[in-house]
């Protein structure tokens, strides 16, 4: 083989790295973790669980990972980097018996399996992947409008077809008032205004409260996404 042709494999194949910006190990460990929760989840929860935006972040994560999609990432980031650090705090004022939102008290479930709430542990790592992925992959301000309308989709899905806050069902760990459509208290709908009105007014509130800001973060703390 010639020189010139050496080099120019070698060329190829540094080229080929710096393409892949997400290593191969970290793509398979986290198909993994997704292989294993999601039949865990099924079980226990049932398929509606995976209308909340966590978990849609989690899936849209695994393909944004494969596809080393900064859109995909970035939409992610939108819609959890700030409620998963509400997860956290709540998390940690559970463990020293203080009890605020009541986000996490079903991590302290008794009569859930200890594996299947250690798997709901993501919620506290899945942030800190999506910050290291997108120093990788870059911010795509495209994911601002698209996020906002994905999770009005899914609000108004988990507010007109699932059940409702105090819902009585079967299974007891079948999630109810998913993404917070009837107020923050699973067995009581909220009561401070009509309930319709109340939707409107918490997409306005995740779309100004949340998922801006968090778009005026990004914008300034991590670099443009190539294409974006």
């Amino acid at each position: 083989m010639s020189t010139g042709t050496s080099a120019s494999l070698a060329a190829d194949q540094q080229s080929s790295a710096r393409k892949r910006k997400i290593p191969l190990a970290v793509k398979l460990i986290y198909t993994a973790f997704v292989a294993v929760l999601v039949p865990v989840y099924l079980r226990s929860y049932g398929p509606t669980n995976f209308l909340y935006f966590c978990d849609i972040a989690l899936f849209l994560t695994l393909a944004g990972m494969w596809l080393e999609s900064s859109l995909l990432i970035s939409m992610c980031s939108i819609g959890i980097l700030l409620p998963q650090t509400l997860w956290l705090l709540d998390f940690g004022g559970q463990l020293v018996g203080f009890h605020g939102l009541g986000m996490t008290a079903y991590m302290f479930d008794h009569n859930l399996p200890l594996f299947t709430r250690g798997l709901s542990l993501f919620h506290g790592w899945l942030p800190l992947l999506l910050v290291w992925l997108l120093a990788r992959l870059g911010y795509d301000k495209r994911a601002y409008p698209a996020w906002t309308a994905l999770a009005a989709i899914l609000v108004l899905i988990s507010y007109f077809f699932l059940p409702p806050a105090g819902a009585h069902l079967a299974n007891p760990n079948t999630p109810m008032n998913i993404d917070y459509v009837y107020g923050f208290n699973d067995h009581v709908p909220q009561h401070w205004m009509n309930q319709h009105l109340y939707v409107v007014v918490w997409i306005a509130v995740l779309w100004l409260v949340v998922f801006l800001p968090t778009h005026w973060v990004l914008r300034k703390v991590c670099r443009p996404a190539a294409g974006s």
